[in-house]
């Protein structure tokens, strides 16, 4: 690994790695035959024999002797958990499903070599009557997704951080550093109307806005990865398949409010993520994108895990920074606010992980990017864990304001043996079931609201 020591550096870094994705994707002339497999990595497709797949097709690769015309690539969540482990080759984007160690003998022998699509491990649609479907975007599943906080998930390897600067990675970063001030960052993020995606939906410009004018000798960023709600792994997915989305988010905000150090809190449960976290951590030091005087700018910033024990309660903000100092999680009276005293009674910033993984796109993009998706009060995108008894179970991305009965049908694909909706539950334990008479209500922070339940 190459120390990057200003931001030129990095932007050479970019157009350096950017081959390897475009290749994965478009090959060109001169290697017409050469493909790229990339198989989930996810908890769910990991304990379903994922990472035994992977070994299992490189040995298969390797034993026909075809090493120059296929690579085996670990990647993050493609979302149709239900499906699951999930294959995908490019640059023909066929999509295998319920992927077995054992299939990967007929994959490498019949796709790789003979460039014959193993039909048996296509998915079936069934708002095609069942037919066989190659690509992911003919998919019910995915049609009305949008993927923004998930963009990365299941295009990159999570474990190599140039595959992230390739995919215009610390770009953001660089941005802010290199064109703007630390309020200019702040008035991008209330432009977009980006609002915290822990359920709350307090305006996440604002927070930081707070922060920064608070007055302390030492300011802290931290990230809420405690995701305690009973079904709930979105912040999880996130961490797993693309975990540099939040260091840089997390990094822009320590430069936007004036802190040089942060914390994420994330679950011992998570132990894929955990791990994952880490080593992008380990690469972002190396690289020197993480540290002392970032992109030699001056500016400094490094970033711990702290792990939590199981307690729900931790995920209470105050609770979780209680945690982090070495106490029993319990919540805090309120006021102080975190931004005014929170870790150690210095001003403290504190997201979620969905919440930071929007913050790159929004300032390479732009705020009006961003808030023309979604509705009036509730700007961009939103994911979901959608499990229970419907019949695609994964985790879903989808513009705010997309209603209930489409995530639960046009998604979700409705009921197992097309019974009856009964009621759906959204919010964990502080949120509400919503039942049948709702099935239209748009989802964002006040139709929510009105109906009794929360995001």
């Amino acid at each position: 690994m190459k120390k990057l020591n200003s931001i030129a550096e990095l932007k050479a870094a970019v157009k350096e790695f950017k081959p390897v994705l475009d290749l994965r994707e478009n090959h060109t002339d001169a290697i017409p035959d050469k493909r790229d497999i990339l198989v989930c990595g996810g908890t769910g497709c990991t304990s379903s024999e994922s990472l035994l797949i992977i070994e299992k097709l490189k040995e298969e690769i390797k034993k026909a002797g075809l090493e120059d015309h296929a690579m085996v690539h670990l990647t993050g969540c493609f979302g149709f958990c239900a499906m699951g482990p999930i294959v995908k080759v490019y640059p023909d984007n066929v999509f295998y499903v319920h992927v077995k160690p054992d299939d990967a003998e007929e994959i490498v022998n019949s796709h790789i070599a003979r460039n014959e699509v193993v039909e048996r491990l296509l998915f079936e649609e069934p708002a095609l009557d069942y037919k066989k479907v190659q690509k992911h975007e003919d998919m019910q599943f995915y049609k009305k997704q949008l993927r923004v906080a998930l963009r990365n998930c299941g295009h990159i390897n999570p474990e190599d951080i140039s595959e992230y600067i390739a995919n215009d990675g610390y770009l953001a970063l660089a941005k802010c550093l290199e064109e703007m001030t630390p309020q200019g960052v702040i008035d991008e993020m209330k432009k977009s109307g980006l609002r915290g995606r822990g359920g709350a939906g307090f305006p996440t410009g604002k927070k930081w806005r707070s922060t920064k004018d608070a007055v302390g000798e030492k300011k802290f960023v931290v990230c809420n990865a405690d995701e305690g709600d009973p079904g709930a792994f979105m912040d999880r997915s996130i961490l797993e398949g693309d975990p540099h989305a939040v260091l840089e988010a997390m990094e822009i905000a320590g430069y936007s409010i004036g802190a040089e150090k942060g914390f994420i809190y994330v679950r011992a449960e998570y132990p894929i993520a955990v791990n994952r976290l880490q080593i992008a951590i380990n690469q972002a030091r190396e690289y020197g994108i993480l540290g002392k005087n970032i992109f030699g700018t001056g500016f400094n910033f490094d970033i711990e895990i702290r792990l939590g024990a199981g307690a729900f309660v931790c995920g209470e903000e105050t609770a979780l920074l209680e945690s982090i100092e070495g106490r029993r999680g319990q919540p805090r009276v309120k006021p102080p606010y975190p931004a005014q005293s929170g870790l150690w009674g210095y001003p403290t910033l504190i997201n979620n992980v969905e919440t930071y993984a929007n913050i790159a796109q929004i300032i390479l993009k732009g705020p009006e990017w961003y808030s023309s998706i979604g509705t009036q009060n509730s700007k961009g995108t939103k994911v979901f864990a959608l499990g229970g008894n419907v019949n695609n179970v994964g985790l879903v991305e989808v513009p705010m304001g997309t209603t209930l009965r489409e995530i639960v049908y046009d998604i979700g694909g409705g009921i197992p043996n097309g019974r009856e909706f009964k009621a759906a539950q959204t919010g964990g334990p502080s949120g509400g079931c919503i039942p049948k008479e709702h099935l239209d209500t748009p989802i964002d922070y006040e139709s929510l609201k009105a109906i009794g339940s929360m995001m």
